[in-house]
């Protein structure tokens, strides 16, 4: 089984979010031109339940603002990024479900690190490192208040949000097969320590003690009261046959007198 194969499923929801992306807003390439949507546009996919509506926001997924910090957020990206494309690969001999999990995490995070470093500069609209995530998928959302805004829709977004939902959401339902740092570096799941025996303090050897002498005292209780009962029987039958000798006597006297007569 190949090792890198989450690293070929990163690639590919890479290219997924980004051939969407560049299909929304438009491109030349090689001297083929697609013109695109345009920013704000809507169309219809499955009715009014799902669509195509064009944004795009300066900030984080679901178009989460980031104010003045947005240079702080693409060097972050970069760095987020490669820390999970290393962990990626240590994880390679542990449970394939972790590996999925951070597969999505890498892919998600690269696909819009793509749109804040190079999108700006390759439409002309920001430096590098200041262009802007294209969100696209519109989802029907059922009505209620969350943070204050009153919500109809769902928030727009797009391939790589959803793979980095998709990827927190399966790491929390696995996550006691989450490797351990000292797993990690070792390459393997570590047995577990067994429980420390517990050590003796001098109330504890006081205590066995005690109860050593109690259960001393009472084995050498048991075989004086046997002894003792043994004595007692003994002496009753010694009584009833002192008891029993002079009436024997009485009668054979009795028998002798009535001879003579």
């Amino acid at each position: 089984m190949n090792k890198q194969k989450f690293f070929y499923l990163s690639i590919i929801l890479i290219l997924a979010d980004q051939i969407t992306k560049v299909w929304v807003k438009g491109f030349t390439l090689f001297g083929v031109t697609h013109q695109g949507m345009m920013l704000g546009e809507s169309v219809n996919v499955i009715g009014d339940f799902l669509k195509f509506s064009y944004v795009e926001n300066p900030g984080m997924a679901f178009g989460i603002q980031f104010g003045a910090g947005k240079i702080f957020l693409s060097l972050f990206s970069v760095v987020a990024a490669g820390g999970l494309a290393w962990y990626l690969y240590k994880l390679r001999k542990f449970s394939v479900w972790v590996q999925l999990g951070v597969s999505l995490l890498l892919a998600g995070a690269i696909g819009n690190l793509v749109d804040r470093v190079f999108y700006g500069v390759l439409y002309g609209s920001a430096p590098l490192f200041y262009g802007q995530v294209v969100d696209f998928i519109d989802v029907e959302f059922f009505d209620m208040d969350l943070f204050g805004q009153h919500l109809t829709r769902f928030w727009v977004f797009n391939i790589a949000d959803s793979c980095v939902s998709c990827g927190i959401v399966l790491l929390m339902i696995v996550n006691t097969k989450i490797p351990t740092f000292a797993e990690l570096k070792a390459g393997m799941l570590l047995p577990q320590t067994p429980p420390e025996p517990e050590i003796a303090t001098e109330d504890t050897l006081a205590g066995q003690e005690s109860t050593d002498e109690t259960e001393t005292h009472e084995d050498s209780i048991q075989p004086d009261a046997a002894e003792n009962a043994t004595d007692a029987a003994t002496e009753i039958a010694d009584t009833n046959v002192t008891k029993t000798e002079p009436s024997d006597n009485n009668s054979t006297s009795r028998n002798s007198s009535e001879k003579t007569t």
